[in-house]
């Protein structure tokens, strides 16, 4: 057996990805995003604007719009989810705030799972979305020198 041959067979069905990628939110009807693989992140964060909480049949859900595509205000991807919690977030500059969050399918290439996404205005960021720690565990792998891995499209076709 060679050296690292467990650590090979320990992470062989992680998805080895760039530290930015094309992804989509496929629940959200949101078919290609781009996003920061941001290991320094605990929580996956998408830009989301004109976010409203409401009731139905007694459940909490919250409707907001989304610009899936950077420097790009023309597109707008309309968008419901059940309310899953809301929690204070603290950003990079260390200003904390009141979010909401949802669980909906993350697509990186052909994988597919459920993650937790907080919703708020990044309008003045680079990045639409940030996939944080909790999503990445168990299922990526980040090169940290390399960008687009997976390409500008995705394993099942274009994401536009």
């Amino acid at each position: 057996m060679t050296p690292g041959t467990n650590a090979l067979e320990r992470y062989s069905h992680f998805l080895v990805v760039g530290w930015r990628e094309w992804v989509a939110l496929p629940g959200l009807g949101v078919d290609r995003i781009k996003a920061k693989i941001d290991t320094g992140a605990r929580t996956s964060t998408l830009h989301a604007f004109d976010i409203e909480l409401f009731k139905h049949k007694g459940k909490d859900f919250v409707r907001f719009k989304v610009h899936p595509l950077q420097r790009q205000s023309r597109k707008i991807v309309q968008c419901e989810a059940e309310l899953y919690d809301q929690r204070y977030v603290r950003s990079s500059s260390g200003h904390s705030s009141l979010r909401p969050v949802i669980l909906t399918q993350l697509r990186v290439g052909s994988h597919i799972w459920d993650i937790e996404l907080t919703l708020t205005n990044r309008d003045k960021m680079g990045f639409r979305m940030l996939i944080g720690r909790q999503a990445i565990r168990r299922h990526l792998l980040v090169h940290s020198g390399r960008s687009y891995i997976l390409g500008k499209k995705s394993n099942e076709g274009p994401l536009a």
